[in-house]
Protein backbone atom coordinates (compact mmCIF):
# COMPACT_ATOMS: atom_id res chain seq x y z
CA UNK A 1 0.00 0.00 0.00
CA UNK A 2 1.31 3.44 -0.91
CA UNK A 3 0.95 6.35 1.47
CA UNK A 4 1.25 10.04 0.65
CA UNK A 5 2.19 12.63 3.28
CA UNK A 6 1.43 16.33 3.10
CA UNK A 7 1.07 19.43 5.20
CA UNK A 8 -2.41 20.92 4.98
CA UNK A 9 -3.00 24.50 3.98
CA UNK A 10 -6.04 26.73 4.42
CA UNK A 11 -7.52 25.50 1.12
CA UNK A 12 -7.74 21.88 2.34
CA UNK A 13 -10.63 22.07 4.80
CA UNK A 14 -12.25 18.77 3.75
CA UNK A 15 -9.04 16.91 4.63
CA UNK A 16 -8.84 18.74 7.96
CA UNK A 17 -12.40 17.73 8.74
CA UNK A 18 -11.59 14.13 7.76
CA UNK A 19 -8.66 14.21 10.16
CA UNK A 20 -10.89 15.52 12.96
CA UNK A 21 -13.27 12.61 12.33
CA UNK A 22 -10.31 10.23 12.50
CA UNK A 23 -9.08 11.79 15.76
CA UNK A 24 -12.57 11.48 17.24
CA UNK A 25 -12.74 7.81 16.26
CA UNK A 26 -9.20 6.78 17.25
CA UNK A 27 -9.23 8.69 20.54
CA UNK A 28 -12.84 7.65 21.24
CA UNK A 29 -13.57 11.33 21.81
CA UNK A 30 -16.24 12.34 19.35
CA UNK A 31 -17.42 15.06 21.73
CA UNK A 32 -14.18 17.04 21.45
CA UNK A 33 -13.60 16.52 17.74
CA UNK A 34 -17.06 16.39 16.20
CA UNK A 35 -19.86 17.83 18.33
CA UNK A 36 -19.05 21.55 17.90
CA UNK A 37 -16.95 21.80 14.74
CA UNK A 38 -15.27 25.13 14.05
CA UNK A 39 -16.32 27.23 11.10
CA UNK A 40 -14.49 27.05 7.80
CA UNK A 41 -13.09 30.53 8.44
CA UNK A 42 -11.68 29.48 11.80
CA UNK A 43 -10.08 26.31 10.40
CA UNK A 44 -8.63 28.18 7.43
CA UNK A 45 -7.11 30.76 9.77
CA UNK A 46 -5.55 28.01 11.90
CA UNK A 47 -4.14 26.22 8.85
CA UNK A 48 -2.69 29.49 7.53
CA UNK A 49 -0.88 30.16 10.83
CA UNK A 50 2.83 29.28 10.46
CA UNK A 51 2.99 28.30 14.14
CA UNK A 52 0.46 25.48 13.60
CA UNK A 53 1.05 22.47 11.36
CA UNK A 54 -1.24 19.65 10.32
CA UNK A 55 0.21 16.74 8.39
CA UNK A 56 -1.88 13.94 6.97
CA UNK A 57 -1.21 10.50 5.57
CA UNK A 58 -3.49 9.43 2.75
CA UNK A 59 -4.00 6.40 0.60
CA UNK A 60 -6.33 6.37 -2.39
CA UNK A 61 -7.31 9.94 -1.43
CA UNK A 62 -8.53 8.91 2.04
CA UNK A 63 -7.05 10.42 5.24
CA UNK A 64 -5.80 7.44 7.28
CA UNK A 65 -3.51 9.26 9.70
CA UNK A 66 -2.34 12.63 10.79
CA UNK A 67 -0.79 14.87 13.34
CA UNK A 68 -1.31 18.38 14.63
CA UNK A 69 1.68 20.27 15.99
CA UNK A 70 2.45 23.67 17.40
CA UNK A 71 5.63 25.70 17.03
CA UNK A 72 6.52 27.19 20.40
CA UNK A 73 8.87 30.14 20.15
CA UNK A 74 11.11 30.19 23.19
CA UNK A 75 12.18 33.17 25.26
CA UNK A 76 15.37 31.95 26.90
CA UNK A 77 17.10 31.53 23.54
CA UNK A 78 16.31 32.47 19.96
CA UNK A 79 14.96 29.06 19.05
CA UNK A 80 11.78 27.06 18.90
CA UNK A 81 10.37 23.73 19.98
CA UNK A 82 7.66 21.77 18.20
CA UNK A 83 4.94 20.09 20.24
CA UNK A 84 2.99 17.24 18.66
CA UNK A 85 -0.44 17.78 20.14
CA UNK A 86 -2.30 14.95 18.40
CA UNK A 87 -1.13 11.96 16.38
CA UNK A 88 -3.36 9.14 15.19
CA UNK A 89 -3.43 6.42 12.57
CA UNK A 90 -6.50 4.42 11.61
CA UNK A 91 -6.38 0.93 13.12
CA UNK A 92 -6.31 -0.74 9.70
CA UNK A 93 -3.09 1.08 8.77
CA UNK A 94 -1.04 0.73 11.95
CA UNK A 95 2.34 -0.96 12.22
CA UNK A 96 3.23 0.08 8.67
CA UNK A 97 5.43 3.07 9.52
CA UNK A 98 2.74 5.70 9.01
CA UNK A 99 3.14 7.37 12.44
CA UNK A 100 6.92 7.37 12.12
CA UNK A 101 6.70 8.87 8.62
CA UNK A 102 4.31 11.57 9.85
CA UNK A 103 6.74 12.54 12.62
CA UNK A 104 9.66 12.56 10.20
CA UNK A 105 7.61 14.70 7.81
CA UNK A 106 7.98 17.47 10.39
CA UNK A 107 11.65 17.84 9.34
CA UNK A 108 11.03 20.79 6.97
CA UNK A 109 9.18 22.62 9.76
CA UNK A 110 12.06 21.88 12.14
CA UNK A 111 14.53 23.40 9.67
CA UNK A 112 12.24 26.33 8.82
CA UNK A 113 11.69 27.31 12.47
CA UNK A 114 15.12 26.43 13.84
CA UNK A 115 13.44 24.09 16.32
CA UNK A 116 15.92 22.32 18.55
CA UNK A 117 13.51 19.58 19.65
CA UNK A 118 10.18 17.99 18.82
CA UNK A 119 8.28 16.70 21.85
CA UNK A 120 5.13 14.70 22.45
CA UNK A 121 3.19 13.26 25.39
CA UNK A 122 1.82 9.74 25.79
CA UNK A 123 -0.62 8.35 28.30
CA UNK A 124 0.97 5.86 30.74
CA UNK A 125 -1.13 2.92 29.49
CA UNK A 126 -0.53 3.56 25.77
CA UNK A 127 2.23 1.02 25.15
CA UNK A 128 2.36 1.30 21.34
CA UNK A 129 2.71 5.10 21.44
CA UNK A 130 5.35 4.92 24.16
CA UNK A 131 7.31 2.31 22.19
CA UNK A 132 7.15 4.47 19.05
CA UNK A 133 8.33 7.60 20.82
CA UNK A 134 11.11 5.76 22.65
CA UNK A 135 12.35 4.44 19.30
CA UNK A 136 12.65 8.01 18.02
CA UNK A 137 13.90 9.93 21.03
CA UNK A 138 14.67 10.22 24.71
CA UNK A 139 12.02 9.53 27.32
CA UNK A 140 11.36 12.04 30.08
CA UNK A 141 9.03 11.13 32.92
CA UNK A 142 7.02 14.25 33.73
CA UNK A 143 3.63 15.06 35.15
CA UNK A 144 0.93 16.81 33.18
CA UNK A 145 -1.60 19.08 34.87
CA UNK A 146 -4.76 20.62 33.43
CA UNK A 147 -5.26 23.85 35.34
CA UNK A 148 -8.79 25.22 35.48
CA UNK A 149 -8.66 29.01 35.64
CA UNK A 150 -11.85 31.00 35.77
Amino acid sequence: MTYRYERLGPDQLPRMRSLNRLFGKVFDDRESYLEAPPTDAYLAERLADPSFAVLVATTDGEVIGGLAAYVLRKFERARSEIYIYDLAVDAGHRRRGVATALIRALAPLVRETGAHVVFVQADPGDGPAIALYESLGVREDVHHFDLVLR
